[in-house]
C-alpha cells in the first residue's frame, strides 16, 4: 500500500475463531505526492520453503509488490536446520527481521522479533534452529 496523498487505512482479524500474527512494516518512498495504490499478493509456500523468495521491489519483477524505494524484500520459511544465503552487491547493506521461530547467523542465535543491521556484508548466511521464518531487506 502506499498512501501516497493519504488515505484511510485499518487492519482486522476477520476470523472469529483463528489467531492472526500482524507484521506491519513502512517504508518511507523516494518521493513526495505519489498516488494512493494497493496490492496484495499471496506467495505459494513452495516458492518460500527452504529458499529466499522475492516479495517486494523497486521494479515489481518476479511478481513482487512494487516499491517506491530502492530496496528488495525477501521471504524464506525454513525448516529446523535449513538454511539460505544472500549476497550483497557492493555498498548496499541489509536488515534481518525474525518473524517466526529462531535461527543463527555466524555466532548470533536470534529468535522471534529480533533484528540485525548489516553494512558492508557481503554475504549472509542464516540457519534455522526451528521451523522459522525470516525477511531479510536489502537496502540500497
Amino acid at each position: 500500500m502506499s498512501a501516497g496523498t493519504g488515505i484511510q487505512h485499518s487492519e482486522f482479524n476477520a476470523s472469529a475463531t483463528e489467531r492472526v500474527h500482524f507484521l506491519q512494516l513502512w517504508v518511507v518512498p523516494d518521493a513526495k505526492g505519489l498516488t494512493p495504490r494497493y496490492q496484495q499478493l499471496a506467495f505459494e509456500d513452495a516458492a518460500l520453503r527452504n529458499r529466499l523468495g522475492l516479495i517486494a521491489s523497486r521494479d515489481g519483477r518476479e511478481g513482487s509488490v512494487r516499491l517506491s524505494q530502492d530496496l528488495a524484500v525477501e521471504v524464506a520459511r525454513l525448516d529446523p536446520g535449513a538454511s539460505v544465503r544472500h549476497a550483497f552487491a557492493p555498498g548496499r547493506g541489509g536488515w534481518l527481521h525474525v518473524a517466526k521461530g529462531a535461527v543463527k547467523t555466524r555466532d548470533l542465535d536470534l529468535k522471534q522479533g529480533d533484528g540485525l543491521a548489516l553494512e558492508d556484508e557481503a554475504a549472509l548466511e542464516v540457519t534455522a534452529l526451528a521451523s522459522s521464518e525470516i525477511l531479510l531487506f536489502d537496502l540500497g
